[in-house]
């Protein structure tokens, strides 16, 4: 998953070669009819999110058929400069140790960025702050803002095996984010009263987050953005130090966010498509819209395409942003239809 930033390794190395996996076969007869796209999958859902989203807008408008790619982050990389893919909608670049090397010697386009709010830290909900009044919740600790102010609320957040302590959920074992959040752990002396959770997966966490929601109880707990979670969810990342690159792995500062760009291939860019790289270009989204259509297809068990189509039908004014005139209506006429 593509959470972790440069400090994360969780991404790993999926797979050796690449594989093609199925996207959506072109019905029209646009000027790029019987020409496929192939899109890189790098292993996380809103890279398929987005890849279904442009394959979508590609097959309406100009008869592009799509599929993807499937293979790890570095994999992926290597195919967009091989040319085995041909465009890559969620490239984390501080995760691609010779990304700007690369990008500097032309061994890729780089067209836009995707989004690059995508913060990561300890959440908890926001009743805990304001209450929630619908579900009849009072705000259990409403002067915390900063993650060194867990310490004053042990008894917010209860570690219910060790009484008198409060526990904070960090990262799963062998995630490089696990050591620095313990780091912030220790730094902002929150070991006093609380102890640090790691939970046994990924899976592990997002249900202890949202058993304790739908509950309506206090949780603090580390997440990343975007995610489905935080797309169903209404959570507030805790405040830190700001960010600093120099003592953000010692947990003295808040972890970064990456600059997620698309990319397209040489050889992509060389064969035309140019109406394509231009959308592609005006390409932008953001970690709270791609939570938002994450959270949808988990609430309806919506597949990515389908998913893509009722986005691109709430958001049509991405359409507005990323297509000239013509074809942005003839993309709103197909979604009505």
């Amino acid at each position: 998953m593509k959470k972790l930033t440069s400090i994360i390794v969780l991404v790993g190395i999926i797979s050796l070669i690449l594989v093609g996996c199925a996207g959506g076969d072109s019905t029209g007869d646009g000027p790029y009819a019987g020409v496929e796209i192939k899109f890189a999958d790098a292993g996380w859902d809103s890279i398929r999110f987005h890849n279904a989203v442009a394959g979508t807008i590609a097959q309406e408008l100009w008869g592009y058929s799509w599929s993807e790619v499937s293979g790890s982050t570095p994999v992926t990389h290597q195919g967009i400069i091989s040319g085995e893919i041909d465009a890559h909608m969620e490239v984390w670049t501080d995760n691609i140790p010779p990304y700007e090397e690369d990008l500097a010697a032309g061994k890729l386009h780089e067209l836009s960025t995707n989004f690059d709010d995508n913060f990561q830290g300890v959440y908890v909900p926001r009743y805990v702050i304001e209450g929630d009044e619908e579900r009849g919740i009072e705000a259990s600790a409403p002067d915390l803002q900063y993650i060194w102010e867990l310490k004053d609320h042990p008894d917010v957040f209860p570690d219910d095996e060790n009484p008198g302590m409060g526990r904070m959920y960090g990262a799963i074992p062998g995630w490089e984010v696990d050591q620095i959040l313990h780091n912030k752990f220790m730094h902002y002396g929150l070991d006093e009263n609380f102890n640090y959770f790691r939970p046994g997966s990924d899976a592990a966490l997002a249900t202890a987050i949202t058993s304790a929601y739908e509950r309506g109880e206090p949780i603090a707990a580390y997440y990343w953005e975007p995610t489905w979670l935080l797309g169903m969810y209404d959570m507030v990342l805790l405040d830190d130090e700001p960010h600093n690159p120099d003592n953000y792995l010692e947990g003295a500062s808040a972890l970064p966010a990456v600059n997620v760009t698309i990319a397209v291939s040489n050889n992509f860019e060389e064969q035309g498509n140019e109406e394509f790289i231009a959308f592609l270009s005006n390409y932008e989204t953001s970690s709270a819209l791609t939570s938002e259509g994450l959270a949808h297809m988990q609430e309806t068990g919506a597949d990515y395409v389908e998913t893509a189509k009722w986005f691109l039908s709430e958001h049509s004014e991405l359409l507005d942003q990323w297509l000239e005139s013509e074809d942005a209506q003839a993309m709103k006429d197909f979604l009505n239809k």
